[in-house]
């Protein structure tokens, strides 16, 4: 009820351990996303407990000059960064960054998952309802990572998989793969009447029958139902392949302003440990869709499962080490809410992490032991190459800025790159 004065004076000055750039080694910086409201009342009020955080920061720093970004992406939005740097919106005025949508945040904040995405695309879903529909696919997609499975089914009086080559089956949500079911979102149109029971059990076949594999994820399973309405709460086809267990949890979007089949939508949602959204606009899309992280969340939260993960190498553009920009890896771990009341709902509050050179990592291989034509190398678990004496970026950067994509891809079999690649 108290208002309370944020940060203050900010100095910025040019620092030779962040390739100088001018930063503060004294005070994080806040970021928020431009679509999210600054003054919203619980990102304020996380901003200001967060506050706390500048101290550990700057005794890490201290105590281990050897580390770049420190940070903490909140629950809520709003991303706390350190050393504090001035962000800059780009051409339109708009800064889109939204630490949830990360790597580091996805992997660290829920635990791996096989989704199966059904879209409806009935004759009530003509117009402003699809657009809004394929947006949110879209940003379904961004909150997968390569520890996550996924298939998207369009259905009306039958079933369409998105992609017709990987029907039956699930696929890893590299980023290569979302893009090209990104690319076939646009080829969906609206007609027909929207068959329900057929897309659900389709669904509900698909994820057990994955399973059943070996592969995938092993871990949660998840339907997102995006569609304007369902007539009909299907309990039958949940009785017959989700209760008692319910490991499979329902997440529908109701699209559009209507909300005359909410009370369906919602009741599915509650029978399967799921949560319930409406999405009335493109503006709702992003925000709403971030809701269902917090219920995948939850049983980690629940459990205490600080599990602390490593992205795949990365070049990080805004520092160099003479030689060109750095390969970088990210260390995470989730941050919950420890407080008496709120322990046995499992509240996420964000996800914590910093920035790891590459050659720091390099530095802790006892070469001594290797000998003269030994070499020591590093995969994810995704199998992406974390690091490796013939990884060489800088050739593909050199290649990106002086030619265009098509030639870099004929470039790359011709100068003998693919394999690297």
């Amino acid at each position: 009820g108290n208002n309370v004065e944020l940060g203050g004076e900010f100095i910025l000055q040019p620092n030779d351990h962040f390739n100088n750039l001018s930063v503060n080694l004294s005070l994080s910086v806040v970021q928020v996303p431009t679509n999210m409201y600054n003054k919203d009342s619980a990102i304020v009020n996380g901003v200001y407990w967060s506050e706390a955080l500048n101290k550990v920061f700057v005794d890490n720093f201290e105590r281990d000059p050897s580390l770049i970004w420190q940070y903490f992406g909140s629950a809520k939005g709003f991303f706390r960064q350190y050393p504090g740097i001035k962000w800059k919106p780009d051409e339109h005025g708009v800064i889109a960054f939204d630490c949830r949508n990360r790597k580091w945040y996805i992997q660290a904040a829920t635990s791996p998952k096989d989704v199966v995405i059904l879209v409806d695309v009935s004759g009530s879903m003509k117009g402003l309802r699809l657009t809004i529909a394929r947006q949110t696919v879209s940003s379904i997609l961004d909150t997968l990572g390569d520890d996550d499975f996924f298939n998207i089914i369009a259905y009306n009086e039958e079933l369409h998989y998105v992609e017709p080559c990987l029907n039956g089956t699930l696929v890893q949500a590299d980023v290569t793969n979302k893009d090209h079911f990104r690319e076939h979102l646009d080829k969906l149109f609206a007609q027909g009447i929207g068959m329900l029971d057929l897309a659900l059990t389709e669904a509900f076949s698909l994820l057990g029958d994955f399973n059943k594999t070996g592969r995938g994820s092993e871990c949660s399973q998840a339907i997102m139902l995006v569609t304007d309405g369902a007539v009909d709460t299907y309990d039958s086809i949940f009785a017959k392949f989700n209760w008692p267990d319910r490991k499979v949890r329902i997440f529908p979007y109701l699209i559009g302003r209507e909300s005359a089949f909410a009370e369906n939508l919602k009741w599915m949602a509650c029978a399967n440990k799921g949560y319930f959204t409406q999405v009335s606009t493109l503006a709702d899309v992003q925000e709403n869709v971030m809701e269902y992280l917090h219920v995948l969340s939850r049983p980690k939260v629940i459990d205490r499962e600080h599990d602390t993960v490593w992205t795949e190498a990365y070049i990080d553009s805004t520092l160099e080490d003479g030689q060109g920009p750095v390969l970088m890896t990210t260390v995470a771990m989730p941050v919950f809410s420890t407080k008496n009341e709120t322990r046995n709902h499992g509240i996420l509050l964000g996800v914590v992490g910093t920035d790891v050179p590459v050659s720091e990592l390099l530095k802790t291989i006892p070469k001594h032991k290797l000998g003269i034509h030994g070499y020591a190398f590093a995969i994810t678990n995704n199998g992406y190459i974390l690091t490796h004496p013939d990884l060489r970026p800088l050739e593909i950067l050199d290649l990106v800025n002086e030619m265009g994509i098509s030639e870099m891809c004929i470039q790359f079999v011709t100068n003998g790159y693919g394999d690297k690649l």
